[in-house]
């Protein structure tokens, strides 16, 4: 009877080993289920961070270089208005013997000094039309293309100037109308064409104050 009870005991034992290492074995793998659901949260959480600081960075780069572009816009500006305006007709400025010829070209010009930009647009455009073999002719281009500028209208200062430049290259204006052709191609967003006018005023002109300013601003456009 002993011998049966023992047997039947060693059985049971028996039968609930397997139930044990089962329930064992589960409990191994909901810990590991886990621990891989919380390092791919780990893994999820400081990937949104990271987006988050790169995304912070490439707006922090956008601010700083729309800064500089308004910036160079700003100083170029002021440059080229100033160049323009400042410039003095009669300092170094050829004069003709024609009476009418010099006449219609200083009346272009004052009214450019005194800020009528259209006007002087207007009487500049004539004076080209009617005098294209004239001395004052390059001149007449450039206070065209500036008054232009200064009217914002970049694409007509831009040509004006270009017929200045290929007309007569070695004029003492030709940096200069180079520097406001610059300032046009800034205003339209062209600042890869602005940069090559910038660097064509230090290659062809240099040690001219045009030049000095075209290296600055090329500064500011890296």
């Amino acid at each position: 009877m002993r011998l049966f009870s023992r047997s039947v005991l060693a059985a049971a034992l028996l039968a609930t080993l397997p139930l044990h290492a089962h329930a064992f074995a589960d409990d191994e793998s909901r810990r590991a289920i886990l621990e891989l659901r919380q390092q791919i949260q780990q893994m999820t959480e400081q990937n949104q961070r990271a987006r988050l600081q790169l995304a912070d960075q490439i707006e922090n780069l956008s601010q700083e270089i729309t800064r500089l572009r308004n910036q160079v816009e700003h100083l170029d500006q002021q440059t080229a208005q100033a160049t323009a305006r400042n410039a003095a007709p009669d300092d170094g400025t050829p004069r003709v013997s024609d009476e009418q010829e010099q006449q219609a070209y200083d009346d272009a010009i004052d009214h450019f000094r005194n800020g009528r930009y259209r006007e002087a647009a207007e009487l500049m455009t004539a004076f080209t039309a009617l005098y294209p073999s004239s001395a004052l002719e390059p001149l007449a281009r450039f206070y065209l293309g500036s008054s232009h500028y200064a009217l914002k209208d970049y694409k007509a200062a831009i040509e004006s100037l270009d017929a200045m430049l290929k007309s007569a290259p070695t004029n003492p204006r030709a940096p200069d109308a180079l520097l406001v052709i610059a300032g046009s191609q800034i205003e339209l967003g062209d600042y890869a064409a602005a940069k090559t006018s910038l660097q064509r005023i230090v290659r062809e002109y240099p040690g001219t104050p045009a030049a000095e300013t075209a290296n600055n601003r090329l500064q500011l456009l890296r």
